[in-house]
């Protein structure tokens, strides 16, 4: 008998093989669909190159969450927040642990989960946009996050907290709120929205915008709202039990500052966030989508309050409220944002409070797909983008050295023995998880004092050892105070005080 159930279908008598399946999957793949893979894939591979290059350049922040990441991992700590903090879930932390116990500590083992949270980030946008529009413009909103200039790219795979993970589980809560409405869907709703209410509240108006989604989809069925509550408060637990501290933390840290900053919150701002800018730097010309983006919201939405009038179907009703939903949480974040102190005092490194803005990328294209010119706007945007990029690859060099040195730095260390050192916060964790806590660093000012030291057993085993070192950037003002204070062992980039 030789027709088993079951029994896999053979081609020429020969079973079935991985590649086969491969290309029967992809040849069941539209057109569009398979330029997105493409299109994705790309920038999958051009964001594992960059990291392979110790691209972009890892800082004292992400080394803190990394210290994290080691803690969960070796079972000493379990921090619910950033440590140092009351607000900032420590999801990343928990992400990377896995891979801290299987292949030991690293940056790269600390951004490998991040790599993957972009990859889903592509393929939920993709859905999203095909969705609530069409599948070429779900094609090109691919397209322009396969990009990635500086700003864009440490948002994306630095594991300093809150980034990363915001807009694929952003962009998933939308697609929740848009299935059909099961008990399923509502707790997964509730489970993802709490998740992002403690991990990181810059996602806040996005989460809002898609509990109104939720709302319009699912009003004929109330009890699945009680699901929804309940699955959200198991999510934001961890937040739930410090709320009062972490909202007071919050508001002090945002304090001051009121007011419009057009340039730093929008025309600077807006260009810096999408991937439009070079490294540390917006040229002039470079700027002209931060005029376009607000213009297109506004357009944006009276294409979809015009379209959700002319609704006939619930579908349709609950499409347009996406659309619309898109359009008011990004301009909800640009504004919250321009009226910041952070807009205002230090644009630069602040644009990333405006990362969330990429989740609205097809809500923010769709006006060009309606006109006749819009085509080379889009070609523009993508231009622009590629530009920025290619000035991003073309710091690699200079990114890979300052790695380099702080591995030498570490080595240096070790090499001498020295185990118990201070310095300024920059250098501190940042050298602590380089040598696996086997250097020990407490935080002090440029004026020796002691600093923001974000894990307090540091600061106590540093004080307590018998003849701590110090160690500056060299040139920097603890340098030249520490410059006749004792033996120095010199460190490309760095100087070791004995």
């Amino acid at each position: 008998m030789t027709g088993l159930v079951g029994a896999p279908r053979t081609i020429a008598g020969r079973a079935p093989t991985p590649v086969s399946r491969w290309r029967a999957w992809l040849a069941r793949l539209d057109r569009p669909a398979r330029v997105a893979l493409l299109l994705g894939g790309a920038g999958v591979l051009y964001r594992l190159g960059l990291l392979l290059s110790d691209v972009p350049p890892t800082n004292s922040d992400e080394a803190t969450m990394g210290l994290a990441a080691l803690h969960i991992a070796e079972g000493r700590d379990f921090p619910v927040f950033f440590y140092g903090q009351h607000y900032m879930g420590t999801l990343e932390a928990y992400l990377a642990a896995p891979l801290f116990l299987a292949f030991g500590p690293s940056t790269l083992a600390l951004r490998m989960p991040n790599l993957l949270l972009y990859a889903a980030f592509v393929l939920l946008a993709y859905r999203l946009a095909r969705r609530l529009y069409t599948p070429w413009l779900a094609v090109v909103t691919v397209a322009v996050l396969a990009l990635g200039a500086d700003r864009v790219v440490k948002n994306q795979l630095i594991a300093a907290g809150g980034y990363p993970e915001i807009n694929p589980l952003a962009v998933l809560l939308l697609l929740l709120a848009l299935a059909r409405p099961t008990v399923v869907t509502a707790a997964a709703f509730g489970l993802v929205g709490g998740l992002l209410i403690w991990d990181d509240w810059l996602i806040l108006p996005y989460l809002a915008a898609a509990g109104v989604v939720l709302l319009v989809r699912s009003w004929q069925r109330p009890r699945l709202f009680a699901v929804v509550a309940a699955a959200a408060v198991l999510g934001a637990a961890p937040q739930l039990v410090h709320l009062p501290t972490s909202i007071s933390e919050y508001l002090r840290l945002n304090e001051g500052g009121q007011g419009f900053h057009p340039y730093g919150g929008v025309l600077f701002g807006v260009p810096m966030a999408s991937g439009m800018c070079s490294p540390s730097d917006c040229a002039g010309w470079q700027m002209w989508w931060g005029v376009a983006l607000p213009v297109l919201l506004v357009a944006a939405a009276v294409l979809g309050v015009r379209a959700f009038r002319a609704a006939r179907t619930a579908e349709e009703r609950s499409r347009q409220v996406a659309r619309l939903a898109l359009v008011a949480a990004a301009a909800l974040t640009l504004i919250l944002y321009a009226r910041s102190a952070a807009a205002g005092e230090t644009p630069v490194e602040s644009a990333r409070y405006l990362h969330a803005l990429l989740v609205s990328t097809p809500a923010v294209l769709w006006p060009l797909w309606r006109v006749r010119f819009g085509g080379v706007v889009v070609a523009a945007v993508l231009a622009t983008m590629l530009v920025a990029s290619a000035a991003l690859l073309a710091e690699v060099s200079a990114y890979g050295q300052r790695a380099d040195r702080v591995r030498q730095l570490a080595a240096t260390l070790e090499r001498y023995h020295i185990t118990r050192v201070y310095a300024e916060y920059w250098t501190c964790n940042l050298l602590t998880f380089a040598t696996s806590e086997r250097v020990i660093c407490a935080v002090v000012t440029d004026d020796l004092r002691p600093g923001l030291d974000r894990y307090p057993a540091y600061r106590r085993a540093v004080d307590s050892a018998a003849d701590p070192a110090y160690v500056a950037v060299a040139g920097s003002p603890m340098d030249a105070r520490l410059r006749d204070s004792g033996f120095a062992i010199a460190v490309p980039g760095y100087r070791v005080y004995r």
